[in-house]
């Protein structure tokens, strides 16, 4: 049984953070474990509150599920302040699996998961300890500190986030000439992945999903590339097929094909 953990907050409407990781991964036919670094209330119209958990208790939890349960490949999500951060890229540096780092930074509906202080520590304690970050636009200007405005900008922040430590970067770029447009930097080489552009209010989560659908692939043995493309196909189909669940920013469906 390939196992695969994430790292990750709680998101009570099912939509986003370890909620959605695990679902992803049990799509995936991978056991799914998880350590809780942050509560939220929020459902799909709003954050109402968000509560980050001390880092001793998200060790506490990570000593736990490591020492009996040893992962195949790891993922993060919302981490909160800078001491959580701190304590995951120090544990990091033992891992004997690839770590996943999606640098959640902002809810879909505006509500900051991170604090300002908790980015610089991110940016120069937990790259260097991913495998593959799969940041936004957004989280990638921020963690780049350049503007992003086209192909051109959005691989030379690509690169620039490697040369800050990263082994591989996915940077989802958004809609590009009527294209959902991902760039992947890896062993010195830029690879465009392209998929049609959805428009649609079923979004919540997309991520999240994404990164755990790559962490589960790295679970299961496949190759960087193979997890990066079987994700984007994973993901693509969960935006066109996603139900109107709740008033506002409905999840994504998480119940498609993961071949």
């Amino acid at each position: 049984m390939q196992v695969a953990l994430t790292i990750a907050g709680s998101d009570p409407s099912g939509g986003a953070g370890l909620q959605a990781d695990l679902k992803t991964f049990h799509q995936h036919a991978v056991y799914g474990m998880s350590v809780v670094t942050l509560l939220t209330a929020q459902n799909t119209e709003e954050v109402r509150a968000v509560q980050s958990l001390d880092a001793a208790w998200i060790l506490d939890q990570l000593s736990a599920v490591l020492d009996d349960i040893p992962p195949m490949a790891a993922k993060t999500g919302a981490l909160g302040n800078a001491d959580n951060v701190l304590a995951v890229a120090e544990a990091a540096a033992r891992f004997a699996f690839p770590l996943v780092v999606d640098p959640v930074m902002i809810s879909k509906h505006g509500a900051s998961l991170i604090d300002e202080q908790a980015v610089e520590v991110l940016r120069d304690k937990l790259l260097p300890q991913a495998y593959l970050i799969t940041p936004n636009r957004f989280e990638a200007s921020r963690l780049a500190g350049m503007a992003l405005s086209d192909l051109a900008s959005l691989e030379a922040a690509a690169k620039a986030l490697a040369d800050q430590g990263a082994r591989n970067v996915l940077l989802k770029g958004g809609n590009v000439d009527g294209m959902a447009l991902d760039v992947l930097w890896s062993e010195g080489q830029i690879h465009h992945l392209t998929a049609p552009s959805i428009s649609t209010r079923n979004t919540h989560g997309t991520g999240c999903v994404l990164s755990a659908a790559i962490t589960a692939r790295l679970a299961r043995g496949e190759s960087l590339f193979s997890a990066v493309e079987g994700a984007k196909r994973f993901i693509t189909a969960a935006i066109q097929t996603g139900s109107s669940i709740g008033r506002n920013i409905s999840p994504v469906n998480l119940h498609v094909d993961a071949t």
